[in-house]
């Protein structure tokens, strides 16, 4: 039987978590007299909270003292938690139930690759945490995506190499991220956004069992791409 490692970003690929990222740090940059659009909240997908703040200070030509700056860092997620603590089943994004089902009744190995740090109480509010064989989350590494650690660790604990990786991503610091571990990536979401991606669709209602068959056998390959770098 064929194996292979499936590797899923939480915020926007299992959950719309995204939306309540952009209420959060929209509330706290308003509050500081930043303003940014949706667009360059894409810039935010996938990053760490740290790296986030960072950006909106750099939009709006502002600097903080430490004790503010991780002070507006606990505020932000006091707010998503606000808004996460109302989660249940019904957050599961279109056919992400469907899709892992499939996979855990083919013997694929399952992991959660996330930046986000509250990983873990979200897949138990929407009822997925037992679905998975390893988490990986924001507690766990110590370099943001683009870096490949997330993923790396992820491989290692379903004990697969990384080139037997498939990575489901909605952000383009994610789709780097899997590209430069040498991992298919599988983006979810606008072909614009995740032109870096090997494939890309807008969400799991498009892509067929046999796609995923395809992934399992080894049919369906990386797409070669030149100087992938942590720095690109």
């Amino acid at each position: 039987m064929f194996k292979k490692g499936f590797i899923f970003d939480l915020d926007g690929v299992i959950v719309d978590t995204a939306k309540y990222h952009f209420l959060a740090w929209k509330k706290l940059a308003n509050s500081i007299g930043v303003d940014f659009s949706e667009v360059q909240n894409e810039q935010l997908k996938g990053v760490s909270r740290v790296r986030s703040l960072e950006k909106i200070l750099e939009w709006g030509n502002k600097t903080l003292p430490e004790d503010e700056f991780m002070r507006l860092m606990a505020m932000k997620n006091e707010d998503y938690l606000t808004y996460i603590n109302t989660m249940d089943a019904s957050e599961i994004l279109p056919d992400v139930s469907k899709t892992l089902d499939f996979l855990i009744k083919k013997g694929q190995a399952i992991a959660l690759g996330s930046a986000s740090k509250n990983a873990t109480p979200i897949l138990h509010k929407v009822n997925l945490f037992q679905k998975f064989d390893a988490i990986v989350d924001g507690n766990d590494v110590s370099k943001a995506k683009p870096d490949p650690e997330v993923f790396l660790i992820g491989a290692k604990l379903l004990k697969m190499n990384p080139e037997d990786c498939i990575v489901f991503e909605d952000s383009v610091a994610g789709v780097q991220a899997a590209n430069i571990a040498n991992m298919i990536s599988i983006g979810i979401g606008e072909d614009d956004v995740l032109h870096e991606a090997d494939y890309i669709f807008k969400d799991f209602t498009e892509m067929s069992s046999q796609f995923l068959e395809d992934l399992i056998s080894g049919t369906i390959k990386k797409q070669p791409k030149n100087n992938l770098s942590i720095n690109n």
